[in-house]
């Protein structure tokens, strides 16, 4: 499974989302919308506003969060495969 998360190093729930991912095993590649302008494009062209984190799981673009609400963690288990303990 390839999984890359866009980010920002100001955004608390793309932290919580890597540390998800981390304390899962998950490996992702982190592609920061600040440090690369290209990307930041990218998230508005594929999601229609600024909104991060984004996941793209296997060519597969996913909002893991909800505003108000924070991660979702049920759809974090099941989109990334991760048997729940």
């Amino acid at each position: 499974m390839k999984v890359q998360v866009y980010t920002a190093a100001w955004c608390r729930d793309c932290r919580a989302a890597k540390q998800f991912m981390d304390s899962h095993g998950v490996p992702y590649t982190e592609i920061n919308i600040d440090a690369d302008p290209a990307a930041s494009d990218e998230v508005i062209r594929r999601t229609g506003k600024r909104a991060i984190p984004q996941l793209v799981i296997d060519g597969e673009w996913f909002q893991p969060y909800r505003p108000g609400c924070g991660l979702l963690y049920d759809e974090l288990f099941d989109r990334l495969r991760i048997p729940r303990r």
